[in-house]
């Protein structure tokens, strides 16, 4: 993992020293709520519909024991015992008070952590595949270049004020597990015919008002070039972006109006000159960085466990936590581990102070000390030998956190919605609930197979509905809250944006929609093994569209 260095540690304590004059004088009256509001934003502060709400960046989604254990430690002394993981791979704090953020800023300082840019329109957390370091699938480690771009965008002076917030995306496997063709960049990592590491670039990607799926402009970007291409990515965004209006303010918008040839030749242009006064990425920087995340001292192990076989064989219940929640390790002998943050009838993302210290703990016992944050909202353990999983398996039942539902229906992506935001029209953390109340028999979860639900509270899309199987929006109608249903979308390497199949639901009608669309493509699938989204594909929206309304009348 990364530490900080000198530089690290002294920008972050003087960030904190002058945020917490900036509170001290908004409390006693100098500066309004319109003055401070620009304030608060730059470390992460926002105000919600009952409180404030703290945004605590996690860099591409990676923790260690001890910064979890400080997040659980600050749930429990400023908030209600709880934080909420969101898709950014962020953790958020909403009940927290003004007057504590001061000192909440200096307990993740102490474990190297922050707030700073996880809001306003500046580069938001450069995320990652959540797998990073470990994937069996994985070309290379894309956190070394996550953190690199970390430290570029941290305050870049041209890139403060852009015209809309942005977000970057890297992923370092086929496989995408980080949706980066719904970000505003998205990076994977591969190798040229010759072997050299590089990255294909795609730009103009986003959820929102206007969902869009971002163009490739580069096939093959060397890795020394990574930051002189993406200053030149920003300097036509921020050049040419508009900003008369904040709902085509995003760089997908400049990319369609534009047309993707025109914007990638402007960016070719940029690039070339920027080449001429900026040096390429040093060799001694990328290696400097790199060494962070040199894997961990593995030892020697047989891929195959015998205490594993054995439990698979006697525990039905650890064989289906197996079967779910336990992933291919490039190293023989270990594991990935998902730790569920979805049991039946909770908020999708939340973890209280316990849990949080319960996962710190397994962690440090049997994965190094390492956690990665998904951005589905669950926790990972990325190295885990394949000997201890019954161990863990054991610690994460006791702590109420070995839902074996990676994937499966019940293991849903959701805003905060109305009960928190501001900005939601319609509540989505019940919806969820009571989905994952209708699907919880695990045989029945385990029987429909792969098959992803999101929802969002609003337009801005933050559930990720746009790219869920089945999505839902929630929206507001004459007072009512509604939902609207899309199927067939995807956020992997096969990303599509779903189709909306109709008129919405109405918060009574919703569930019981989402079980007609389930009963449809089990009644239609040619086998137990073709997934819904396959299955979608083959038919298309018709046979759905005919059971929604059908049984809507």
């Amino acid at each position: 993992m990364y530490r900080y260095d000198e530089f690290d540690r002294t920008f972050v304590l003087e960030r904190i020293a002058e945020f917490r004059d900036q509170v001290q004088r908004r409390l006693s009256g100098e500066l309004t709520e319109d003055q401070f509001k620009p304030l608060r934003l730059m470390n992460g502060v926002y105000l919600q519909l009952h409180a404030y709400m703290l945004r605590i960046a996690i860099p591409y989604g990676t923790l260690s024991s001890a910064q979890l254990r400080v997040l659980a430690q600050i749930a429990r002394d400023h908030d209600r015992g709880y934080g909420h993981f969101t898709t950014r791979q962020n953790l958020q704090f909403n009940w927290i008070a003004l007057k504590d953020v001061p000192e909440i800023l200096e307990k993740l300082a102490s474990v190297e952590m922050h707030a700073i840019q996880t809001s306003g329109n500046c580069i938001r957390n450069v995320t990652a595949d959540h797998f990073a370091g470990a994937a069996a699938d994985e070309i290379a480690d894309p956190r070394p270049y996550a953190e690199m771009l970390r430290q570029w965008s941290s305050l870049h002076p041209e890139f403060t004020f852009l015209p809309r917030k942005f977000k970057v995306a890297v992923t370092g496997a086929p496989h995408d597990r980080a949706a980066i063709k719904v970000h505003d960049i998205g990076l994977q990592l591969t190798r040229d015919d010759e072997g050299r590491l590089g990255f294909v670039v795609h730009v103009g990607g986003g959820q929102g008002r206007t969902p869009m799926i971002a163009e490739t402009i580069r096939d093959f970007l060397p890795e020394e070039d990574l930051l002189a291409y993406c200053e030149a990515i920003l300097r036509v965004y921020n050049l040419d972006g508009r900003r008369d209006n904040k709902y085509k303010a995003r760089i997908k918008i400049l990319v369609h109006e534009t047309g993707a040839a025109e914007f990638a030749a402007a960016v070719e242009a940029e690039f070339a000159a920027l080449k001429g006064e900026t040096a390429p990425l040093p060799p001694d920087e990328v290696a400097r960085i790199a060494a962070y995340f040199a894997p961990p001292a593995f030892a020697a192990m047989p891929a195959r466990s015998e205490a594993f076989d054995r439990a698979l064989h006697d525990d039905p219940a650890f064989a289906r936590f197996a079967a779910r929640n336990v992933h291919p390790h490039k190293v023989p002998g270990h594991a990935i581990v998902t730790v569920s943050l979805k049991p039946v009838g909770t908020p999708p993302g939340d973890a209280t102070a316990a849990q949080m210290e319960a996962v710190a703990d397994i962690a440090e016992r049997y994965s190094f000390g390492e956690i990665r944050v998904s951005h589905e909202q669950n926790l990972v353990l990325p190295h885990v030998r394949r000997d201890d999983l019954p161990a863990v398996f054991a610690a994460l039942s006791q702590a109420e956190l070995a839902t074996p539902n990676a994937g499966l229906v019940t293991d849903i992506i959701s805003c905060p919605g109305l009960d928190y935001c501001a900005l939601a029209t319609a509540r989505s953390i019940p919806v969820a609930e009571r989905l994952t109340e209708r699907f919880a028999d695990l045989d029945r979860q385990h029987a429909i197979g792969d098959l992803k639900i999101k929802i969002s509270g609003c337009i801005n899309a933050c559930g990720h509905h746009h790219v869920g199987h089945i999505g839902i929006l929630g929206l507001e109608r004459n007072g009512e809250e509604f939902y609207q249903i899309t199927l067939g979308g995807s956020g992997d390497e096969s990303c599509a944006i779903g189709e909306i199949v109709g008129k919405g639901f109405s918060s009574a009608e919703i569930v019981d929609a989402v079980e007609t669309v389930i009963d449809t493509y089990l009644g239609l699938r040619n086998a137990p093994q073709e997934t819904f989204l396959t299955a979608y594909r083959r038919v298309g929206e018709a046979p759905f569209r005919e059971a929604l309304y059908a049984a809507a009348q």
